[in-house]
């Protein structure tokens, strides 16, 4: 089980984890070892988080969330598999605290009566000075 926060945690069932071999430095280590992991949260079947939370995180992932709903993160950072697979999970948990957290709504605004005047005083400038470029005439 995999906990949150105090309400959600995510059942081992939800959880997959898929080892191959990792690219970069480890010399012949990495020709031999599955080292790197690939860990899939089935997401939009899961019972432990709420529709709004699954739609944050969905927004949030990006190109990590599948077709089917579940979201991969890969981590090949290190030669160990078990610290790998320690990484992915944290990850796993900060993108769902970070999908946890309700965006504010924003309050509409109408522009000052000062900065009107000064953005049409700063355009007035600019023509000005653009109406002064131009051919020379020669006399």
């Amino acid at each position: 089980m995999l906990r949150i926060n105090d309400t959600i945690a995510i059942e081992d069932w939800e959880l997959s984890e898929n080892f191959v071999r990792s690219s970069g430095p480890g010399g012949q280590n990495v020709n031999k070892v599955s080292s790197a992991v690939e860990l899939r949260f089935e997401a939009a079947r899961s019972p432990s988080l709420p529709d709004p939370v699954k739609t944050r995180l969905k927004r949030l992932a990006g190109r990590r969330w599948t077709t089917e709903g579940a979201l991969i993160i890969q981590c090949e950072e290190t030669r160990s598999q078990a610290r790998n697979r320690d990484i992915a999970r944290e990850r796993l948990v900060d993108l769902i605290k970070a999908a946890l957290v309700r965006p504010k709504r924003r309050i509409a605004t109408r522009p000052t009566l000062g900065s009107k005047k000064r953005r049409l005083k700063e355009k007035k400038v600019r023509g000005e000075v653009k109406a002064l470029r131009g051919r020379v005439d020669p006399d």
